[in-house]
């Protein structure tokens, strides 16, 4: 169902409404026919305590004024989810009123893949794109430093995550790509970020030829802003330098510092609406299934 774009800008997550177990691969439960989509909470946290959080898509390690975020799906390249969504939107929240440091990570396979296609093909549908672009934007714009460390691939939706925060760093075999127009889709969401960051030609090139680039062509472009054939070396180096900053400083440059990028607030309900839009066309949504249940991409086909 199509949803208004803005229906569904929040200022934090979902708070909690049911803490069964999850398991992705029978989690078969309806969601609601009306209104916004029903989701899956996360269970209460543990930050307080200092310790590892019980989320199910990521892991939440918080060591004084930093606070770690893992994807943690690996069966699905580590996909977006609106569960991964309001997850790490509870994360945020717990984590900033003292971390001033967020780091954010994947596997050295895969950093993040993008919207996961099994849920788009399925009941599911699609991700809550306002959530997920107020996600984005709470990674630009919060009173921290927003770091992402790319060792495997950020595909679409994981190249949004890289380019919404402040810092990319990227290990030697990192790669990036934007797969969304081999489906009769585009990277709505992702663009404004992306072009805050490499420019609107580059962005541009990125979707028209949905090819991949290294971390090294990624660094050339301003995609990413350090490489390191050891990027936990490289990452630690970074944290180490960034936790000195003074919180009530950095709070203030974080505010200043969007004012530079008006666009990302200014785009939204555009960016927005355009996703719903490609997410409720059934010939995409057809071209998704088959891609998902007989392995054939919308060129293959006929």
């Amino acid at each position: 169902m199509r949803r208004c774009a803005g229906a569904r800008r929040r200022a934090g997550p979902a708070r909690a409404r049911d803490l069964t177990p999850w398991d992705p691969a029978r989690d078969n439960r309806p969601r609601r026919a009306t209104g916004a989509r029903a989701r899956v909470a996360p269970p209460p946290n543990e930050l307080a305590k200092g310790s590892a959080v019980p989320y199910q898509t990521i892991q939440v390690d918080v060591r004084d004024a930093v606070c770690y975020l893992r994807f943690d799906r690996p069966a699905r390249d580590h996909a977006i989810t609106d569960q991964l969504v309001d997850e790490l939107h509870d994360a945020l929240t717990s984590c900033e009123a003292r971390a001033r440091v967020i780091v954010l990570s994947g596997t050295t396979s895969a950093f993040c893949s993008g919207a996961d296609l099994h849920d788009v093909a399925g009941p599911r549908g699609a991700v809550d794109a306002s959530a997920l672009y107020d996600l984005w934007q709470r990674l630009a714009s919060g009173p921290f430093v927003s770091v992402a460390h790319v060792e495997g691939r950020a595909n679409a939706g994981g190249v949004g995550f890289v380019a919404a925060c402040d810092v990319a760093l990227a290990s030697e075999g990192a790669q990036f790509s934007l797969s969304e127009l081999l489906f009769g889709l585009y990277p709505a969401c992702v663009l404004p970020f992306l072009v805050r960051r490499v420019g609107v030609q580059r962005a541009h090139y990125l979707t028209l030829t949905a090819q991949a680039i290294g971390a090294r062509q990624a660094a050339e472009w301003g995609l990413v802003d350090a490489v390191d054939a050891n990027s936990e070396r490289l990452v630690q180096r970074h944290v180490q330098r960034l936790v000195r900053l003074k919180a009530p400083a950095l709070r203030a440059y974080k505010a200043y510092a969007q004012r530079l990028a008006p666009q990302l607030q200014a785009l939204r309900g555009a960016a927005v609406s355009a996703n719903e839009a490609m997410f409720a066309d059934p010939g995409n949504l057809q071209a998704i299934r088959d891609y998902i249940e007989r392995g054939v991409f919308p060129w293959e086909d006929g």
